[in-house]
């Protein structure tokens, strides 16, 4: 794992803390820039990703705009990136809606009822309309993130759009990828012109999601960029757009705990932690998935391991399936001793929770000059404050 933080490093940082490191990030950000400038189309943060706004200076370098699915991401982009943003909400209220607008550039609705609703006032702005249509098509196999499975509350089908779109509709957004490889967009972009290209000419942009993982290791950049050239060749009037979360925090830093007791039961190790799984990294329990842990082998169910200790991991709350198993390690783990759980910047700092008032972790940057800036330590009135 690439990371600039060592051992010795641990110790210098609130016990637990989120650690994103400056370096890794600026990689990602410049490849994502690369992407952009290369295939030329517009790239942007998804906040549902990724929201450390004191962060914003530096991803201001690379990109301009971001995208938010509710008035407080919005509000977010707005005033906290310095740029409207880019705003899809699978429904919105009337309540809201007056300051989405103030505070987007598009809009995207999720149904033709929700456009019927709000274009009225939409179109008194100068904000651009779009709709969000569902392929009926997606490669994501975890049903629990599946936008377009059968009954799916997300976006229009071809066969319920008119001949002729509605007055406003300018846009397309289709979302149906997560961590997905570039060949999956290609796929994908196959059903959308199969089921909407009659549409596709009369519109001025296109927003493709999320889910492009373009900055792990093995994506196909030069395959997504062929992909997206070839899209404008076809269309050439579209703006294109991409709203990746993952990519931009991909492998950015880790989650640092710490042992608080090891405990045994019928031969079963857990060594509890001073993070929860379920508070503070929920996508290991809803996906599942087995984060990496430094230092240690991720063992698969019933595999067995030549390191004689093996140990799950237990969050420290009530929760009875607050743990996640099984890790070999090469020695004994003790109380105090350090715990380093690997990229956990992505969707784990936006999606924690206080469930059972348990001390949330700091959130620190490590410069590339390797000084430390803490963005955030929580404190009991941010628990009770929640709960007024």
């Amino acid at each position: 794992m690439d990371t600039d933080i060592t051992k010795s490093d641990y110790s210098l940082f609130p016990s637990p803390c989120y650690v994103l490191e400056e370096r890794l990030l600026r990689r990602n950000l410049s490849l994502i820039r690369r992407v952009a400038e290369e295939a030329d189309v517009e790239i942007i943060l998804a906040f549902k990703a990724f929201a450390l706004w004191k962060t914003f200076p530096i991803f201001r370098e690379y990109i301009s705009h971001t995208t938010a699915s509710s008035l407080y991401e919005a509000r977010l982009a707005y005033e906290e990136f310095g740029s409207p943003a880019h705003t899809y909400s699978p429904a919105y209220t009337e309540e809201d809606f007056p300051e989405i607008l103030r505070c987007s550039s598009h809009i995207t609705f999720n149904s033709l009822s929700q456009y019927e609703r709000f274009y009225p006032l939409a179109k008194e702005s100068s904000v651009s309309c779009g709709i969000r249509i569902n392929p009926e098509y997606s490669e994501i196999e975890t049903e629990l993130y599946n936008p377009c499975a059968p009954g799916s509350r997300f976006g229009v089908l071809a066969s319920q759009l008119p001949e002729e779109l509605p007055e406003g509709i300018e846009g397309f957004h289709c979302h149906c990828h997560c961590e997905s490889p570039s060949e999956a967009l290609e796929h994908t972009l196959q059903h959308i012109e199969e089921k909407f290209g009659k549409w596709l000419p009369t519109l001025k942009w296109l927003n493709l999601g999320g889910g492009h993982l373009m900055t792990r290791t093995d994506y196909n950049v030069p395959l997504l960029i062929s992909l997206l050239k070839g899209l404008h060749e076809r269309y050439p009037q579209l703006r294109i757009i991409l709203e990746p979360g993952s990519a931009f925090a991909w492998q950015t830093g880790p989650l640092i705990a710490k042992v608080v007791d090891v405990v045994e039961n019928k031969g079963i190790r857990t060594a509890i932690l001073n993070v929860s799984f379920t508070c503070h990294m929920p996508d290991c329990l809803e996906m599942p998935y087995h984060p990496e842990v430094r230092g240690a082998k991720t063992l698969e169910e019933g595999e067995k391991s030549s390191l004689p200790y093996v140990y799950r991991l237990g969050g420290n709350s009530c929760l009875s399936g607050d743990f996640m198993g099984s890790w070999a390690f090469d020695h004994p783990l003790r109380q105090g001793e350090y715990i380093v759980l690997e990229d956990m910047i992505h969707y784990t700092t936006v999606k924690t929770n206080m469930f059972n008032g348990i001390h949330h972790p700091s959130i620190a940057l490590l410069h590339e000059d390797h000084t430390i800036e803490v963005l955030r330590n929580f404190r009991y009135e941010d628990y009770r404050d929640k709960m007024d």
